[in-house]
């Protein structure tokens, strides 16, 4: 907040790194990230975006989801077409679920917010699995489901997002996290590529840890 950015972004494997330890492989639960979420949202004023994975279950458990984030002041969430047992969206071997399964999730996460500036925004993992034109299809289908915005996953190239963001309906997001499949583009080449908001989730949280782990360190030399 003080370096400038416009909004604070919780991510579901920051919270399951940081808070418990473990992998973001979907173990973390809606009632983890809900608390992580109250305290961020206690200490800054700035909008802050939660990762809500795949909604942390069927359709009332996605409602729930919505209602108890919007309590605990998130101003926007995403939700992602993977598999229940999802897996980090830049590691191999994801699933992503039929098309209607995530609209139901989408109009589910529509219907149970109760203020209307609050954004939902779509998460589709498509990319690597089915290929470009998919996930365009996929996303403009979940647009018309009632996403606001669209998080495109994974992509390798800024052609890749020049094409997506000029086919799809919505502002686009794009992941730039270090050791992932997408290269590190800056904002300006982003930004040329049509992209409407970029996500650095878990930079300060991997420099803070090589920070504290040289420390550690030099105390032992």
């Amino acid at each position: 907040e003080k370096s400038g950015f416009e909004a604070i972004y919780v991510s579901g494997s920051g919270v399951a790194t940081a808070s418990f330890g473990l992998p973001d492989l979907g173990i973390t639960t809606m009632s983890d990230v809900v608390e992580d979420v109250r305290r961020i949202t206690g200490a800054v004023r700035v909008p802050v975006l939660v990762d809500i994975d795949t909604g942390f279950g069927g359709a009332f458990n996605i409602e729930r989801t919505i209602r108890e984030l919007e309590r605990a002041g998130a101003a926007a969430v995403h939700i992602e077409d993977q598999i229940q047992a999802k897996r980090c969206g830049h590691r191999p071997n994801k699933q992503i679920v039929p098309l209607d399964e995530m609209i139901d999730r989408i109009s589910c996460a529509v219907a149970a917010r109760s203020d209307p500036e609050f954004v939902i925004m779509a998460r589709t993992d498509a990319y690597a699995n089915e290929g470009l034109d998919a996930a365009i299809e996929r996303a403009n289908a979940y647009i018309a489901a009632g996403a606001d915005m669209i998080f495109a996953e994974a992509m390798q190239s800024l052609d890749e997002y020049r094409t997506f963001c000029a086919r799809v309906e919505a502002p686009v997001l794009a992941n730039m996290t270090e050791f992932g499949k997408t290269p590190l583009f800056n904002k300006e080449e982003l930004e040329e590529a049509g992209v409407s908001i970029i996500l650095y989730p878990l930079s300060g949280f991997r420099a803070q840890s090589a920070a504290a782990l040289r420390v550690y360190r030099s105390i032992l030399e």
